[in-house]
């Protein structure tokens, strides 16, 4: 109910909407209605005068001629006017998000430190404030100091919080979002008016938008055709007046029926959607939570031919879980499983849960009561690569193969080749080999199996079909990532990727002429992002990546990269089908009028009217009529866009050459037959 009523209000707006556009300098923005516009203007001087004795038409003729003219502009500037419309409703949501609060502006970064109370809206860059529970965060800022919930709902729509913290990559946060629990220390990194809020609302609402190279190039084209036509109709008065002068010629053509045969000639449909189709591509990016900095990023996200994908998250699951146990000899699987799930007790990530849970699945080791055993817990560290339990006298270790191996012989025991075989064999099947050790003996290893997702093969299969090469992108090693590879079905891989070799691979296929798309969320990933074609941001990554990309996705989700060349795609089908369905009803009005409406200057032409329509009048009402519907009847189709199908390029553009291109030319004929049919009933002769 709530749905009806917004789309119900947007309809309203944008019917208001379409009047406050007939201003000139709104209508010359779009070149091509504009001629329709001034048509529009000149017929209705013509009824005006035809009150003052200069009457070429019967009254209610140009009249009515005036009125489809006007309705034309009208139903243009509504397409637009709903597109907008729905970016309006979105962005009225968001600046409820936007408000000033009073902000902790801290003397210094210690979070005791003294501090001034200061409107948001005083905040500059550089500025440090404090952020306690239950209250927003007044502007953007990276985290300096603390951990905290954020709910960020006001932006993502998303209600669960999501944590932000200082260092790593989950340091940026929004204003207008708000702190649910603890406390943010938060260097300020924008100044009011400058916000990402700011930037989110000025795209949504189309504020900010300008046109892309190929709207303007296809606008081009659709002038240079518009001119074409306004040429050709500008010589048929004198050329008509002249051949009626001579003897048993019939009337000339009427001013009324130039101006009309202009606007039918004209490619219209596509003139009065295009904006529209831009405007809705857009929206359709918003709704899927990813904001572009510009509309050349979506028409971008549209030719894309390869795609980097990060491994973690996009194309496994990114929880490495626990799969089996593999001892050394001399070690029984059992004695493996007791040693590691001791050593991954304290353990809370989720390899370390999942070890806990294999051992209790398949040898029903339960968990025990250790806080009597005087047991000492050993965190992983980086510097370490190991993480384990000292526990009555004895030290388990587990962590990665070398780590392990150095610890060992630093105890004096061996590694021995069996373990070495056994990593070998994990890292060859895409899985993170873990070695365990108790005291100086190597005991096994546990095989941690990295998931594929569900359907990523089936993706990469649509987007091979499209042309689109898919790359994955992991800091695994090469024989980990060969394995993975494999499994996903992506067309190649990178591995031990570093920011400078991402850098490189984007260059290198850039400089072979391919558009390349990428997602990143660190400040590592700003050098490659600032450099792919396509750059998605991830909301919850560093201000240094957001800025470096051209799209911000608000859920940050690597897969998203997905949709948004799916979406950029349909965006680019949309408007060359209806581009392709308006020149070819032109095609079709061409030859549906022109022979009824000079039949009677050159009588040899009604053998041409093979539609047997009745007279001039009515084929001329007849195109003029289905003129201004279809454009009114293609709305949705360019704001839904049309059906988004993973096929090459080739099989795309037949498929759309025979529905729009045939359609084009056929319904045309149907619709002014029809019409012509219905008005001639009407009496309309």
């Amino acid at each position: 109910m709530k749905e009806k009523k917004t789309n119900h209000s947007i309809g309203r707006d944008a019917f208001a909407q379409s009047f406050k556009k007939l201003a000139p300098r709104t209508q010359i923005k779009n070149p091509v209605m504009f001629v329709v516009y001034i048509g529009a203007i000149f017929v209705t001087v013509l009824y005006f005068l035809g009150f003052a004795g200069m009457r070429e038409e019967a009254p209610w003729y140009v009249l009515t001629i005036a009125v489809i003219l006007w309705a034309t502009v009208l139903f243009a500037n509504v397409a637009e006017a709903v597109a907008e419309g729905r970016g309006r409703a979105q962005a009225d949501s968001l600046k409820k998000a936007r408000r000033d609060v009073v902000a902790r502006k801290l003397k210094t970064a210690d979070v005791n430190s003294e501090y001034t109370e200061v409107l948001s809206k005083d905040l500059k860059p550089g500025d440090i404030v404090l952020v306690k529970a239950n209250e927003q965060i007044p502007m953007d800022g990276e985290v300096i100091e603390g951990v905290a919930s954020v709910d960020e709902s006001a932006i993502t729509g998303e209600s669960a919080p999501v944590i932000r913290e200082s260092g790593g990559d989950r340091s940026a946060v929004t204003g207008g979002t708000t702190v649910v629990s603890d406390w943010l220390v938060v260097k300020v990194t924008a100044r009011a008016g400058e916000s990402f809020l700011d930037k989110m609302i000025a795209m949504v609402e189309g504020a900010a938008r300008k046109k892309t190279p190929n709207e303007i190039a296809l606008q081009i084209l659709l002038v240079t055709l518009t001119i074409i036509f306004l040429i050709v109709c500008a010589t048929l008065l004198p050329f008509s007046s002249f051949v009626s002068s001579l003897e048993g010629a019939g009337h000339a053509i009427s001013l009324t029926n130039v101006v009309a045969l202009l606007v039918c000639l004209a490619p219209t449909t596509i003139g009065a959607l295009l904006s529209a189709i831009g405007i809705a591509g857009m929206s359709r990016l918003n709704q899927a939570n990813v904001l572009a900095m510009s509309g050349r990023a979506i028409e971008a996200a549209g030719d894309v031919d390869v795609l980097l994908l990060d491994k973690t998250g996009t194309i496994t699951l990114g929880n490495r879980q626990a799969s089996e146990f593999l001892p050394v000899k001399g070690v029984t699987e059992v004695e493996l499983a007791d040693a590691a799930q001791l050593s991954s007790i304290a353990d809370e990530t989720a390899e370390g849960r999942s070890i806990v849970v294999l051992a209790k699945e398949r040898f029903n080791i339960r968990g025990r009561d250790l806080s009597a055993a005087n047991a000492e817990f050993i965190e992983f560290s980086a510097k370490t690569r190991m993480s384990g339990i000292n526990l009555g006298g004895d030290e388990i270790r587990k962590g990665a193969a070398e780590a392990v191996k150095a610890y060992v012989e630093s105890k004096g025991g061996a590694y021995p080749q069996d373990c070495a075989d056994l990593v070998r064999q994990v890292a060859e099947k895409g899985g993170t080999p873990l070695v365990v050790a108790k005291n100086s003996q190597v005991m096994g290893v546990i095989y941690l199996k990295d998931i594929v997702k569900n359907g990523v093969k089936e993706k990469f299969d649509d987007l091979r079909k499209m042309g689109i090469k898919t790359i994955m992108i992991t800091g695994d090693n090469p024989t980990t990532a060969a394995a993975i590879a494999a499994e996903a079905g992506v067309d190649d891989f990178m591995a031990e990727a570093t920011p400078e070799a991402k850098l490189e691979l984007i260059r290198k296929y850039q400089a072979e002429g391919h558009l390349v798309a990428m997602t990143g969320d660190g400040t590592n990933d700003a050098p490659a992002l600032a450099q792919a074609d396509v750059a998605v941001a991830m909301n919850s990554g560093t201000q240094a990546a957001k800025e470096a990309g051209n799209m911000v996705d608000l859920d940050s989700s690597p897969t998203k990269l997905i949709d948004v060349v799916r979406i950029g795609k349909q965006l680019l089908m949309t408007r060359g089908s209806l581009t392709t369905f308006s020149i070819a009803n032109d095609i079709a009005k061409y030859f549906a009028i022109i022979p009824v409406l000079f039949a009677g200057i050159f009588p040899q032409l009604e053998a041409m009217n093979f539609m047997g329509l009745t007279s001039a009048t009515t084929a001329i009402l007849s195109a003029i009529i289905y003129n201004a519907a279809i454009i009114v009847a293609l709305i949705p189709l360019a704001l839904k866009g049309v059906k988004y199908r993973e096929k090459p390029a080739k099989t795309i553009l037949a498929h759309n050459m025979l529905v729009y291109g045939l359609g084009g030319v056929v319904a045309p004929f149907i619709a002014i037959k029809l019409l012509d049919m219905l008005l001639t009933a009407c009496g309309i002769l």
